[in-house]
């Protein structure tokens, strides 16, 4: 089972593929997804990449987590489940009054 994995503090100009040449290097990558500003395209400085194994994806962690990549030192750990970013307030947001 693939493992996903945070990867932040990158370089804004980092592109999915210096990412998973990167990783490759700890592992078999499954896919690889640097977060971009939908406006500028510009990178926003984290991304998320996916190992074929847990092994792997804890062999990524061990090795790369605070290394040198890019200009910057980059943070490495388990990606946590997405969050419910629906509107959390008392009404539903298309309701007009």
């Amino acid at each position: 089972m693939a493992k996903r994995l945070f990867v932040g503090s990158l370089a804004y100009d980092i592109t999915n593929s210096q990412l998973e040449e990167l990783f490759s290097a700890a592992g078999k990558v499954e896919s690889v997804n640097v977060i971009t500003d939908r406006y500028s395209g510009q990178g926003k400085g984290f991304g998320f990449v996916e190992m074929a194994t847990e092994d792997e994806a804890k062999n990524a962690i061990k090795t790369l987590n605070g290394t040198n990549f890019g200009g910057r030192t980059i943070v490495v750990n388990e990606a946590r489940p997405q969050e419910d970013r629906r509107q959390q307030g008392s009404y539903p947001r298309s309701k007009r009054w």
